[in-house]
């Protein structure tokens, strides 16, 4: 299981426009992850989960600062490798705890049952499972959408600058495994989100990337817009 590591976490919603501004800026400065396809991109899907009171939809409305969410997620719509992660933000930081899980588990938890064969190593999948039993936490939503990543590194400087479009809510959380799925768009056509991540500090170029009219941080998350925006 990978081990907690707390990020500052920013999120710009943008038009088509600052797009084109930023990406221009960002790419001068960073390279594109080597996870990325040959357009410069990969595609994420994450299947969400939530207890019976909505808890994590509601500290997300509310703005609680301490909160937790458990998601699978896939890339490229390819099963061969399922993750179960739970990202927690703490004083307006983030981390993310993560497990491997089998595609017989992750059809387990489509169905909001407990998995019967968890093992040792599966930590994060033991969290859930007793929130499942305790909390009746069940798969409520499906985020689809595609991420063009660039990394930065230098001079002790960890920063991760991601442009998410196409971002789409699923309500048929048994399609996850699919290939293609339908939902609902839930930003305005030719928009995208655009994320930036670091450790301690923001470097010049990287800040300079914020410095644009009409940019302003956004507190919900993909998750929280694909819930009330639900497909």
């Amino acid at each position: 299981m990978e081990q907690d590591h707390y990020r500052h976490e920013y999120k710009y919603p943008l038009t088509h426009g600052q797009i084109v501004i930023e990406d221009a800026k960002i790419s001068a400065v960073a390279l594109r992850d080597v996870h990325a396809g040959k357009d410069g991109s990969y595609n994420i899907r994450s299947l969400y989960f939530d207890d019976y009171e909505n808890l994590c939809y509601m500290e997300n409305e509310n703005g609680v600062d301490n909160r937790e969410k458990y998601r699978v997620r896939i890339y490229n719509h390819q099963a061969d490798r399922i993750s179960l992660e739970l990202k927690r933000k703490i004083r307006g930081k983030t981390s993310k705890s993560a497990c491997l899980i089998t595609q017989s588990q992750c059809r387990q938890l489509m169905d909001g049952v407990i998995p019967n064969d968890i093992q040792p190593d599966q930590q994060v999948l033991q969290k859930l499972a007793l929130l499942m039993a305790v909390r009746l936490m069940k798969p409520v939503v499906i985020v689809d959408y595609d991420r063009v990543p660039y990394v930065y590194r230098q001079r002790d400087a960890n920063v991760r600058v991601t442009f998410d479009s196409n971002i789409t809510s699923v309500s048929d959380v048994q399609s996850f495994l699919d290939e293609k799925i339908c939902g609902r768009g839930v930003l305005p056509a030719g928009w995208a989100l655009m994320e930036v991540k670091f450790d301690s500090f923001l470097p010049d170029e990287i800040h300079a990337l914020l410095q644009l009219d009409g940019l302003s941080a956004s507190t919900f998350s993909k998750y929280y817009l694909c819930r009330k925006f639900k497909g």
